[in-house]
């Protein structure tokens, strides 16, 4: 299996003839409006451009997961972090068929992407040969979460590969704790920016909530959604320092946009 990390929480899993491409967001630079304006410095996202060798990684997607993307079914609080109007236009004219939480399936469908399987929460379904398990993700702290309309992570079993949990944007619960020691995936990938709004509390896992899920991983741990939004404070070199400082660092990759790993 072959990771190709894009930008933010964008990349692409590689196993064998299949690419899957997990949670598109595929505009250039500065197209989404800001997400904070009075807590971060108002710059449009995203905040990088995609690599060089994007559309040649593209060009081989043959599948998508979604780990969430509407809230309230109100097209303008769509989550274009993870689903953009760009990623839509792939999904849509290629026919891409995506995999991602029930309660998205409908909304997708509206703007004629292609759900093949809408997962419910803790729901096991055949893919690809392998198994995909949708695992519940809460989108943030306090009130804050019910605003963003939680999605799912995915735990991916494919054949003769390491199994693999994207948990999603989500802070650390009950749910997330269970997928890391029930299920023991070979690999995690949990999202370090730590995202917040001008209001309400943090969207992601805090510092020690990450730390505390990287110590719960059976084994390797890939950090991603970090440097490429406005709202997300977090960079790697902070993220690595403090992985440093709690003997942690051996045990986590934090690839740069456009770098590929082989697991």
């Amino acid at each position: 299996m072959k990771i190709h990390h894009l930008r933010s929480a964008t990349f692409v899993i590689e196993s064998g003839k299949h690419f899957i491409l997990i949670d598109p967001m595929l505009g250039a630079k500065g197209t989404i409006p800001p997400f904070s304006v009075l807590r971060f410095k108002p710059k449009k996202n995203p905040t990088v451009e995609l690599p060089a060798n994007t559309d040649k990684m593209l060009e081989k997607v043959t599948h998508t997961i979604l780990t969430h993307s509407q809230t309230f079914g109100f097209k303008p609080l769509q989550h274009s972090d993870h689903l953009d109007l760009a990623g839509e236009q792939f999904l849509v004219s290629r026919n891409i068929p995506v995999t991602t939480p029930a309660k998205d399936k409908a909304y997708l469908e509206k703007y004629g992407i292609t759900v093949t399987n809408g997962v419910d929460d803790w729901q096991t379904i055949d893919f690809l040969g392998g198994r995909i398990t949708a695992v519940p993700a809460q989108h943030g702290h306090g009130w804050i979460h019910k605003l963003m309309a939680n999605g799912s992570g995915f735990f991916l079993e494919l054949p003769n590969e390491p199994s693999i949990y994207i948990s999603g944007d989500t802070v650390l619960t009950a749910d997330v704790r269970r997928a890391l020691t029930e299920l023991q995936p070979d690999i995690t990938v949990v999202a370090a920016g730590e995202a917040q709004m001008d209001v309400g509390q943090p969207l992601l896992m805090s510092t020690s909530e990450i730390l505390e899920f990287v110590a719960l991983s059976p084994n390797k741990v890939i950090a991603n959604h970090m440097e490429a939004l406005n709202h997300c404070p977090t960079d790697r070199k902070t993220f690595k320092r403090v992985l440093e400082e709690n003997k942690l660092a051996d045990k986590v990759f934090i690839p740069e946009d456009g770098e590929t790993l082989s697991v």
